[in-house]
């Protein structure tokens, strides 16, 4: 294992203190609780967004924090759901009485740690808390963390575009509807080329041979649709594209959001390269590309390879996405 950290169980900790070192301008942390929170939190009159999940998926969900995006953001210890306590903090802190919204991707621990923290918040705040669970990838119906499908790089988009609306002062059923919506019209898929070592394992997460690559994999390492030899990035793209398309299914004429990510390991020529290769099987649908984004933005420690994301969007949702946003990991228009 060749990493930079001092310590294995000291990762996540030491990580946040270099988030707060570098982004104070924009985000504070509490380190007792592991939340990474907006500074200036909470505004009042504005739903306040919380999200989470085990670290290790840089930028996501702490990179998110900041104007036009989250509030808070919940760090669990690599690949390991925050615990019902941290999320409830997040919750309550976050609360500027126009309710919260929890944004939550479909793994089971993250599911449950949730739900029990929106009780707990209601119990002892009062906070009116809703929830929105992500489950748009489209390579396995269960996995070793989920009971239905994964929810991956639609996070990202949705958390775009219901900060945007959040910002706007929509109201917590508007801001929750806008991201149920979001999450019906995404659809997502990735692949890798090479296995992640978790720090306190210290070994691959899994053996995968040179010649080979796992079609539809998880972001945690779990296995995808099949393994197959290694193939040309035209191919690869129509591998992930082709199953996308054809889940929601989108048509000819649709607008999308068109977001090819990489899983940590793959530099940027290759994913523009990638990018390319989605945006002519796209064109040649007939599916227009409104908006792209293209980058590593949620990863899988140091795995190499990508995954493809395709939302389905309107007018409206295209207004939100250019809207300003000032995080870590994301940026424009300020």
């Amino acid at each position: 294992m060749k990493k930079l950290i001092n310590d294995p169980a000291d990762v996540v900790k030491e990580a946040l203190l270099g988030i707060e070192a570098a982004h104070a301008d924009r985000v504070r942390v509490d380190h007792d609780n592991k939340v990474i929170y907006r500074k200036g939190a909470p505004k009042q009159g504005k739903v306040g967004l919380v999200s989470g999940g085990g670290s290790g998926h840089e930028p996501m969900h702490g990179g998110f924090v900041g104007v036009g995006m989250l509030d808070a953001a919940c760090a669990g210890e690599v690949f390991t759901s925050p615990v019902p306590d941290q999320m409830m903090a997040a919750t309550k802190e976050v609360d500027g009485g126009a309710g919260v919204l929890h944004i939550v991707k479909n793994y089971t621990g993250d599911v449950m740690n949730f739900e029990m923290a929106a009780e707990l918040a209601s119990a002892d705040a009062g906070t009116e808390v809703l929830s929105v669970v992500t489950d748009d990838d489209v390579a396995v119906q269960d996995s070793l963390y989920t009971a239905g499908r994964r929810g991956v790089g639609v996070t990202v988009l949705l958390e775009k575009l219901v900060g945007a609306a959040a910002e706007d002062g929509r109201s917590l059923t508007e801001v929750g509807d806008l991201a149920k919506k979001v999450n019906q019209n995404g659809r997502s898929m990735g692949m890798a080329l090479t296995s992640c070592v978790v720090p306190s394992a210290g070994e691959p997460t899994f053996d995968l041979p040179a010649d080979e690559m796992e079609v539809g994999i998880g972001i945690h390492g779990e296995p995808g649709r099949r393994r197959v030899p290694l193939a040309p990035a035209k191919e690869v793209a129509a591998m992930l594209v082709d199953p996308i398309v054809g889940d929601l299914p989108y048509r000819q004429g649709d607008s999308v959001i068109a977001f090819v990510n990489g899983m940590g390991g793959t530099p940027l020529i290759e994913l523009y390269l990638m990018y390319n290769e989605v945006r002519q099987i796209l064109d040649k649908a007939g599916i227009t590309v409104a908006r792209s984004l293209v980058g590593s933005y949620i990863t899988s420690l140091e795995m190499a390879g990508c995954s493809v994301t395709l939302l389905k969007v309107d007018d409206e949702m295209v207004r939100l996405w250019d809207a300003p946003v000032n995080t870590p990991g994301l940026r424009w228009g300020l």
